[in-house]
């Protein structure tokens, strides 16, 4: 089976980042009119986009519930950013929940959150490489982060389970390349004794760290399709845990295909917030995007992460409301917006959308 798969017939419910917010997913289930074992009186289907996991309070709980409407055949998803960081056994900001040696580090952050059982591991890797990389039908595409034909092409051939075989390949190839880039990089690092993950120290703008990230992130297909298009950055910021020198940019400006795509990724706002609250720093890619537009040089492309993946920080700060951080599913063909606390609302290319306040 190759990592591109077929979306199923019919009506979709397009689940956008759920980042270990179980409450949040079971109340859009609700809403959206799932029973328990993913059943829907009209037939509908449910598709993930990925980023099932890390930050959230019970990682391991979603990933069984996702896991479990696959089986029963009421679900299909595409691998995150954060699964492809698993499965390379990359422990990341917020992953503490699976990995031992992240878990101090987390825990001021990101605590209270619930840990996966040591035995369930192997499964879970096991789940997680099941999974594509994107899925299609003549209406309708589904990509984590961004729907680039060329780098689609070069993953059409490959196997569901070989996924992070063929990632080591291309990244073996790309640190080939990159090998000039490493002295610098160290030097660059041992003239800022703080570290890259410490949110108070700015370092100096890293010119090697720059063209290390964005030659690591550009000539590998699977990082692109699941982690979008970037390139060296002006200024250093602080985003997902760490200080960064490449930033992500508007691939849909190029997109100049006429079937539409869904992502997740990154990280829009439907209340207006401070991105600072949830550790985003750089661009934000939707700061003159209304929230229930979309967007791309054919306002075919929608980006349907809105942010829940923030709510650890509305827990700790009394000032920042949860309801600003949302789940969403974008339901297809409607173009409609269902949210996790109910509200549903018509998405648009042109105008104002009419808010339809719904509870189902």
């Amino acid at each position: 089976m190759s990592l591109i798969q077929k979306l199923p017939p019919g009506p979709l419910d397009i689940i956008g980042d759920i980042h270990g917010e179980y409450d949040a997913l079971t109340n859009l289930l609700q809403h959206l009119g799932y029973d328990a074992d993913g059943g829907h009186k009209d037939g509908r289907s449910l598709v993930f986009v990925g980023d099932f996991c890390d930050r959230g309070p019970d990682s391991p709980a979603v990933l069984a519930l996702v896991e479990r409407l696959i089986r029963t055949g009421s679900a299909v998803a595409v691998l995150g950013n954060h699964e492809m960081n698993l499965l390379r056994g990359s422990a990341k900001d917020g992953a503490g929940w699976f990995f031992d040696e992240r878990v101090t580090w987390d825990e001021p952050k990101y605590a209270p959150f619930k840990r996966l059982d040591a035995a369930k591991k192997a499964d879970t890797i096991a789940f997680l490489l099941s999974l594509p990389i994107a899925l299609e039908r003549d209406d309708l595409r589904v990509v984590h982060a961004a729907w680039i034909p060329e780098y689609l092409e070069q993953i059409r051939h490959l196997s569901i389970g070989n996924v992070i075989e063929n990632d080591r390949r291309w990244d073996a190839d790309t640190h080939q390349l990159a090998q000039e880039l490493k002295m610098s990089m160290q030097a660059e690092l041992a003239a800022h004794l703080p570290g890259l993950e410490n949110p108070h120290h700015e370092p100096p703008f890293m010119h090697a760290h720059a063209a290390h990230d964005a030659l690591m992130q550009m000539h590998n297909p699977l990082r692109v399709l699941t982690s979008g298009v970037e390139c060296k950055w002006h200024t250093p910021f602080y985003s997902g845990g760490k200080w960064r020198f490449v930033g992500r940019v508007q691939w849909w400006k190029d997109y100049d295909e006429q079937v539409p795509v869904v992502v997740g990724h990154y990280w829009r706002r439907f209340h207006s917030f401070d991105r600072s609250h949830v550790g985003k720093g750089g661009e934000d890619l939707f700061e003159d995007t209304s929230p229930l537009a979309w967007h791309g040089k054919h306002r075919n492309v929608y980006c349907v992460d809105f942010s829940v993946g923030g709510r650890w920080a509305a827990r700790k700060n009394q000032d920042f409301p949860e309801s600003d951080c949302k789940l969403a599913a974008l339901q297809w063909p409607e173009r409609l917006l269902r949210f996790d606390d109910g509200q549903a609302i018509s998405t648009t290319s042109f105008k104002t959308p009419e808010c339809v306040t719904a509870k189902a």
